[in-house]
């Protein structure tokens, strides 16, 4: 191995943030089996259990058995500008737009794709992005391929947010806010009536990144923008098929102009092949399904409000108010260890450490999915108490 690679891999173990791979394999009610071991997963994005449904895949696999799907392949071979678009892809599209009941919805391969094409394919020279320092990594990618400036205020700081607005709004010819509606690090939500108030005001465009919120909240599970009852404020609202509806692929949801304009811009939609047909119909099929399953969403929240609230009785720090639930841990090799002790005692947790968090900020990220019970989760406050990790919270 070249002697460079060798020294910046020695490092990252050294300081405890060395990456690997391990194969998982899927089981039902929550559970994986890891390294050998079946564990309770809580370290998934598969909220609403869909992933682990094996009624519903049935489900699926029916219809493709009796032609119902309209599925003639298993890869699209070419970029949907060639020949890999489909009438599925389509279908899909016009089912998204009547649900969110916008013009227009373009899929993208997903949400990484959908990020650094779309923010860099709008917003050029003369532009301005003001996007939440938390924001996740592809956002971050976004910006910097755009030639556009772009600016970022501490995380939920709309005091920042607005002192910026006032300083540089009326030197751009476009402004937009980038956020996303629940932080997937820290279980915490935007404010979108604020971020609201502040785009009728400054007269500036809103970019909102729904990876955590899609199939979560709402009446019909549409998102954060759903729930508070803003979607038609959003300018720019995309969503991802790869978290709770268990799947690949994304959309924005935009403008019919915006949406030609992308066709003809977003260098991540015109230089990849399209979906896979077969894909394209499941996130179709799951969508579809997704959108009744408010038992499960009730549910879900119930779940993450009695864990949380287990938790901070325990005297262990927590943030947010979603079913991502953050534990501070702060030292990176300490994380790991702890994570190593949570999977000995049946649970599949995995540290997050920087950079996909700040420096001293590293951390477990539960993450609970409708298709647990309280009775699988009950007992992780008490020995999560006896390892005692960084942070303590005050009742």
């Amino acid at each position: 191995m070249n002697s460079r690679y060798a020294k910046k891999l020695h490092e990252l173990e050294r300081r405890g943030r060395l990456r690997e791979l391990a194969p998982v394999k899927q089981y039902d009610s929550g559970s994986v089996q890891y390294k050998g071991k079946k564990l309770l997963n809580l370290s998934s994005n598969d909220y609403l259990g869909l992933g682990q449904d094996s009624e519903l895949l049935q489900g699926f696999y029916l219809e493709l058995e009796c032609g119902k799907s309209g599925v003639s392949g298993f890869s699209a071979a070419s970029s949907r500008l060639l020949t890999g678009d489909s009438l599925l892809a389509h279908c899909l599209e016009d089912e998204l737009a009547n649900a969110y009941k916008c013009e227009s919805v373009l899929l993208f391969n997903s949400g990484y794709h959908a990020n650094i094409g779309i923010l860099p394919a709008l917003f050029s020279k003369g532009d301005l992005i003001l996007s939440d320092k938390l924001n996740h990594a592809s956002i971050h990618d976004g910006l910097q391929l755009s030639r556009a400036d772009h600016k970022r205020f501490r995380h939920g700081d709309y005091e920042q947010l607005y002192d910026l607005l006032k300083k540089y709004r009326k030197k751009y010819d476009q402004v937009v806010i980038v956020s996303e509606s629940v932080f997937s690090m820290d279980g915490d939500e935007a404010d979108l009536g604020r971020l609201i108030e502040l785009k009728h005001e400054f007269d500036v465009k809103i970019y909102l990144d729904e990876a955590h919120g899609v199939g979560v909240y709402g009446r019909n599970g549409l998102g954060k923008a759903e729930e508070k009852g803003v979607l038609q404020d959003i300018d720019f609202l995309v969503g991802t098929f790869g978290k709770a509806l268990a799947s690949i692929g994304a959309f924005v949801c935009c403008a019919k102009e915006i949406h030609d304009y992308l066709v003809n811009h977003s260098r991540s939609f015109i230089f990849t092949t399209g979906l896979p047909p077969v894909t394209v119909n499941w996130n179709r099929f799951v969508f579809r399904h997704m959108l009744g399953m408010n038992r499960e969403r009730h549910h879900l929240q119930q779940l993450s409000t009695q864990l949380r609230h287990a938790l901070r009785e325990k005297g262990i720090a927590t943030r947010g108010s979603t079913n991502i639930v953050p534990v501070l841990i702060g030292d990176d090799s300490l994380a790991v260890a702890q994570a190593k002790k949570m999977q000995e005692q049946g649970y599949l947790v995995l540290p997050v450490r920087p950079p996909t968090v700040p420096e001293g900020t590293a951390r477990f990220r539960f993450s609970i999915c409708a298709n647990m019970q309280w009775k699988d989760l009950q007992k992780l406050p008490f020995q999560l108490a006896a390892m005692t990790p960084g942070e303590k919270s005050e009742k």
